[in-house]
């Protein structure tokens, strides 16, 4: 298992405060934002780990992260010259998976309930895994819609009608086809090359398995959320610091 984390964008909804810095080496309460995420994939035991970033930040993410050695791991860095949807990452990333299996997370994406993804991502064998999470405003995410089984059996893009409440979150486990998956997308009306394209591909083969995330999930994309972040890992670090006491 190989990991990607997605980090390029040119993070608007925080402007000004991205003018001079990626979004996602904001701090969120003690930590760059970008640790979270790495954190859930050294957690997992991965070892090898392909950041994707903007080419006017790669040298401060060179600065922050280094080679790897200090997390126990290694980084490989590819740019994003321009971002053409998250499904671009497995074409970006195609020799860096060379046909392996790979979880990738999205480099502003917050997750409270770790230890079900680290999980997942353990015990992960073939096909897709794909993880939802109930919201208030599902129209701005890639959607799926569930059966009375709590089987996904619909995934749709930002829909304009309501079709459910879950939303995928920015996190995705693919085995080795999922580069050759990438390929075969054609952009969407946005222009981008869909996320949710690459589960609907492994949906019709059978082969995808969505799970309902309980623990808070942010995308801490505005400052809304951003702050929102901060209070969440404000209150897991005090948590933990008062269990060590």
């Amino acid at each position: 298992m190989k990991g990607i984390i997605l980090s390029g964008g040119h993070g608007t909804r925080l402007y000004p405060v991205t003018k001079v810095t990626s979004k996602q080496l904001l701090p969120v309460w003690d930590k760059p934002m970008i640790y979270y995420p790495l954190q859930t994939l050294i957690k997992a035991g991965i070892k090898e780990i392909l950041i994707i970033v903007a080419p006017e930040h790669a040298g401060d993410y060179l600065k922050y992260l280094g080679s790897g050695k200090d997390f126990g791991v290694k980084f490989t860095y590819e740019i994003q010259d321009k971002p053409e949807g998250l499904a671009q990452a497995f074409l970006i990333g195609e020799d860096f998976i060379d046909g392996d299996a790979v979880t990738m997370i999205l480099g502003d994406n917050i997750f409270e309930d770790v230890d079900f993804l680290v999980d997942a991502i353990k015990n992960f064998k073939d096909g897709g895994h794909v993880f939802g999470k109930k919201v208030h405003d599902p129209e701005r995410f890639g959607v799926m819609k569930f059966n009375e089984k709590m089987q996904v059996e619909l995934m749709v893009e930002k829909p304009k009608e309501f079709i459910s409440p879950y939303a995928q979150v920015g996190l995705y486990i693919y085995d080795h086809r999922v580069s050759s998956v990438a390929k075969t997308l054609k952009p969407s009306a946005r222009d981008e090359y869909e996320i949710i394209d690459v589960a609907n591909w492994y949906l019709k083969q059978g082969q995808l398995k969505a799970s309902i995330l309980e623990g808070e999930w942010i995308d801490a994309g505005t400052f809304e959320a951003l702050y929102r972040a901060n209070q969440l890992m404000y209150k897991k670090a005090k948590e933990q610091k008062d269990v060590a006491a």
